[in-house]
């Protein structure tokens, strides 16, 4: 994976956006050239899962069962309208020995308002900040490089 996106590591992004109707259980996912890709709740449980613990912000954590954005990323070559964005680096395995991840579960269940359907973990984080909550896409964007 780091060979596929070692070229626009450093000039690209992933901006995840986050919806008020969090009754969709559909994610969309954009890529560097415009190429679409739509993910149902089916799609996303059918993929390969990991057990990761998100850090809440009362000091409680949660056990989620998440995918690794990186394999969502490679099928393509928040209720207040939260947006993240991740550097592609934090969503591959060869550089981060705790990628930034999908949850669809977590603690046994599948997500549901005001958490869900999908959100996005990032382990290792103090606070979940970066853990958008009610994500319905993902974009890949290549960020302008200046001299």
């Amino acid at each position: 994976m780091a060979a596929r996106w070692g070229s626009v590591i450093g000039a690209a992004v992933l901006c995840l956006a986050a919806s008020g109707a969090a009754a969709a259980q559909t994610l969309k996912v954009t890529g560097l050239t415009g190429q679409k890709l739509e993910l149902g709740a089916a799609d996303i449980a059918a993929l390969p899962h990991q057990r990761v613990t998100l850090q809440l912000e009362n000091g409680k954590s949660e056990a989620c069962d998440a995918v690794p954005l990186a394999l969502i990323l490679a099928k393509i070559g928040a209720a207040d309208g939260y947006h993240v964005a991740l550097a592609l680096a934090e969503t591959d395995p060869m550089v981060r020995p705790t990628p930034a991840m999908l949850a669809d579960r977590c603690d046994g269940a599948p997500m549901t308002a005001p958490e869900g359907p999908f959100r996005i973990i990032v382990p290792g984080d103090l606070r979940p900040a970066r853990s958008a909550r009610q994500v319905v896409s993902l974009t890949i964007l290549r960020l302008p490089v200046t001299p």
